[in-house]
């Protein structure tokens, strides 16, 4: 691959060995209805992601709640990933700025690609903010460090040059309610993990620079979240990307209120939540998130581990552990350590929303649909909710690839269908022309003739229409048996074609998802190098537009 790149003009960035594809981020119904700018969406968000107003609109509510202080006040938790980036920072705090913020797990290795698709939508979404609005807007990376489900950022899957998926997994102790992954050690099972990932990659001239990269961060005595910092910095110095771990001190320090707000009024945040998520299914869509009853949207960690805090009586209970608390005795507990405290999925984009001038946040599915349930809940805080930009979706189509998909005359959509039924189709379309005639022959021969023999028997007895019936379906089942013989045959024939469609399908759309969703950027980097990203980045196009009409702000009932 050359650092020398050529837009086509159709929406694909071209290189010398692959193209990258920008699709439309794709979901449920609410995902596609609001990437389309649809009505039905509008009531649950503050305003279109395309509405250069919208944005206008969060810049003034920012500004009435952040002054200077308040400003280089939170940039104590801010890492940035080059000078750079310091630079930038300095100047959102001095000069009124803000930030386009998205996150993520702290997946292994960097966890799926998409990872690096919201890090890249967030870093292009600022530069054309900054350009809008005529002040500094800085990208902000959240690390969930607070995140406790080892099971899914224990793992990673990669395709080895061979074109076969694996899973790497970092084998660890499993035992009672799992730590957050910013105190949870890697172990030694990561050395393990790395050396199967080395045996994986490809051998070309960056391989040992990339693995080298992520042998020093992945070591046994770092926890999850700093090992993934690490990786992150590196990836995304070129971009001048800032990073921040949800469990910093000036965090907890400048959203202990929010968190405080949430113990004492937890059960209307409760009844707001519930009620919007309620419009959001009487809307025709889906609820993201559970709204659990007789809980706080509040995570407390122990020594024994992260847990929710549930309502008992007229106090609080970790289920897990058993531990019980009164009010008084967590009030204190958060004011004496708040950085035991952490806010469940909901309440986190607040505390986000609290701490940093916020003015957008780059959304995943899964992310842009729980966003729509928690509107009210922002409100309850006294914060209205960043304006919710879909990151760019992106398919790698490697030459190898893409010469299957010419060869075949595909495209990426064929590829959602099983690889099974997507070569059963094109080779039913390689049947010789005799075999298809004398198929299509003997189905109209088969229809009109039981017809003819249904309406002759009917006149002798009606009740031998049944027996007919089920003759004349068995009669088709058998055929279709035998054009599967068919083209069994014919695929035993056309085995390295079969075999290429295969292949594509694993680098497409692995385990049936999309390529996006499942494989790691590593083996990518070793056999394209930083370049890649570059490239990627050059690929991501925002543009602000006129809004739907529809689009007038949130509404909570």
């Amino acid at each position: 691959m050359t650092a020398g790149r050529r837009d086509n003009g159709s929406g694909e960035v071209m290189t010398l060995n692959l193209t990258i594809e920008v699709g439309r981020l794709r979901g449920s119904r609410l995902v596609d209805d609001y990437v389309a700018n649809a009505p039905g969406p509008a009531p649950f968000f503050p305003g279109s992601p395309w509405d250069p107003e919208a944005y206008r609109r969060k810049a003034a509510e920012v500004d009435a709640r952040f002054d200077t202080a308040r400003r280089r006040a939170m940039a104590a938790a801010v890492h940035p990933t080059s000078a750079a980036a310091a630079e930038q920072l300095e100047r959102v705090v001095e000069r009124n700025g803000l930030f386009v913020t998205t996150g993520q797990q702290a997946g292994l290795f960097g966890g799926p690609l998409y990872t690096v698709y919201k890090a890249l939508t967030a870093v292009a979404l600022a530069r054309v903010l900054e350009r809008e609005l005529g002040r500094p807007v800085a990208p902000l990376f959240w690390i969930a460090s607070e995140d406790h489900d080892w099971a899914e950022v224990n793992h990673v899957r990669v395709l080895d040059p061979a074109n076969t998926l694996h899973t790497i997994t970092v084998e660890g102790p499993e035992s009672g309610v799992p730590a957050s992954m910013q105190r949870r050690l890697l172990g030694p099972g990561v050395e393990a993990a790395v050396e199967r990932l080395a045996q994986l990659l490809p051998q070309t001239e960056f391989s040992d620079g990339v693995l080298e990269r992520v042998r020093t961060a992945y070591t046994p005595d770092r926890t999850v979240a700093a090992a993934f910092r690490e990786l992150i910095t590196w990836l995304f110095q070129p971009f001048d990307l800032l990073v921040v771990e949800a469990g910093h001190p000036t965090i907890k320090d400048l959203g202990r209120d929010i968190l405080a707000r949430e113990l004492t009024h937890w059960r209307e945040h409760e009844t707001l939540v519930r009620a919007q998520t309620e419009r959001l299914i009487a809307a025709g869509y889906h609820a993201q998130v559970a709204v659990l009853p007789e809980s706080a949207n509040l995570f407390l960690e122990l020594e024994t581990g992260r847990e929710r805090l549930v309502r008992e009586g007229d106090g609080w209970a970790l289920k897990h552990s058993g531990r019980r608390f009164t009010d008084e005795e967590l009030r204190a507990l958060l004011d004496a350590e708040p950085g035991r405290f952490s806010p469940n999925v909901l309440l986190r984009p607040v505390v986000e929303s609290a701490v940093f001038p916020t003015i957008a946040y780059v959304a995943g599915p899964g992310e842009l649909s729980y966003y729509a349930q928690i509107g009210c809940l922002f409100r309850a805080h006294g914060i209205e909710m960043p304006i919710v930009y879909p990151r760019a979706s992106i398919t790698l189509v490697e030459a190898k690839v893409r010469k299957v998909l010419d060869r075949f005359g595909l495209g990426l959509e064929d590829f959602r269908r099983p690889p099974h039924e997507l070569a059963a189709e094109l080779l039913r379309e390689e049947l010789p022309d005799a075999v298809v005639v004398a198929l299509r022959r003997l189905r109209t021969d088969l229809g009109e003739g039981y017809g003819t023999l249904l309406e002759a028997a009917r006149v002798i007895d009606p009740t031998l229409k049944g027996p007919i019936q089920s003759a004349r379906n068995s009669a088709f089942v058998q055929l279709e048996e035998i054009e599967k013989k068919i083209v069994q045959h014919l695929k035993r024939r056309n085995a390295i074609g079969v075999e290429q469609l295969e292949k594509a399908a694993v680098n497409l759309f692995p385990l049936g998802q999309p390529q996006e969703r499942v494989l790691n950027v590593v083996p990518y980097l070793a056999r394209y190098g930083a370049a890649l990203l570059e490239a990627i980045a050059d690929a991501i196009r925002i543009e602000l537009d006129a809004p739907a009409p529809a689009w007038n702000g949130l509404s909570c009932g």
